[in-house]
């Protein structure tokens, strides 16, 4: 009898935490407090904070980035864009201040050239290396099979 009550218990979690993520969705979507009423700059900020990569984490952008340097840069482009700046002025202010590494996708120049190219130059490598492999591999079986004929022909061999 016991169980019944913490399943109701646990389906009562549950309801309570689905309404604090539908009522606090600002807090799950890392939007800073006070902005809510701004939805163009918010979609403006997150298109840009989609672009741009977080220093700390690396791995992901500003947007899915839950950490307080992101947070950051995130508000400094949300001022930014506030104060009538374009996607691309903000962008390159970011570039200026942080590097290409700071996009997501970095734009393409001489110190640039090598990530550009470097998958393509890498991928070319790993298939000169495979097919002279395989004529390596052809090479030899012609050859034990030249051998083995000519040791079929040869009677001191045999016996």
């Amino acid at each position: 009898m016991s169980a019944a009550p913490a399943h109701g218990g646990l389906a009562s979690l549950w309801l309570l935490l689905l309404g604090l993520m539908l009522v606090c969705p600002s807090s799950l979507a890392g939007i800073s407090p006070g902005t809510e009423g701004d939805q163009a700059l918010e979609l403006r900020v997150q298109a840009l904070a989609a672009e741009l990569r977080c220093l700390v984490c690396q791995n992901q952008s500003l947007a899915d980035s839950h950490a307080d340097l992101a947070l950051q840069l995130k508000d400094q482009v949300r001022e930014q864009l506030r104060a009538g700046r374009s996607e691309q002025q903000v962008m390159d202010y970011m570039t200026e201040r942080y590097g290409d590494f700071v996009r997501y996708r970095p734009r393409m120049t001489a110190s640039t050239a090598l990530l550009w190219a470097g998958p393509f130059l890498l991928l070319l490598a790993g298939i000169a290396l495979f097919l002279r492999e395989l004529r390596q591999r052809a090479r030899a079986q012609r050859e034990q099979q030249y051998l083995d004929e000519a040791d079929i022909q040869r009677p001191d061999l045999l016996g």
